[in-house]
């Protein structure tokens, strides 16, 4: 036995004028009334409980020289 569909309208938008940009189609969610945040995030403090020296392991060391190793030597060249 099938089940009867009910046929509902669906909700179009509908814009005055075609967007300047034709990548910019999605818009932003509307902001949600509510209440503000209790925090003030200018008011944060950030501290950092890492070591002073941070263990890198050697195959750290060689990924970073096979993908950077061109622009270490760029920055770190005595002769210019």
């Amino acid at each position: 036995m099938a089940h009867s569909h009910k046929l509902r309208r669906q909700r179009t938008a509908s814009f005055a004028a075609a967007p300047d940009d034709l990548y910019d189609y999605a818009r932003p969610p509307a902001r949600r009334p509510g209440r503000a945040a209790k925090n003030d995030p200018t008011a944060w403090t950030v501290t950092d409980d890492w070591p002073e020296d941070v263990p890198v392991t050697e195959a750290e060391v060689k990924t970073f020289e096979a993908w950077f190793g061109d622009l270490f030597d760029e920055l770190f060249a005595t002769r210019h």
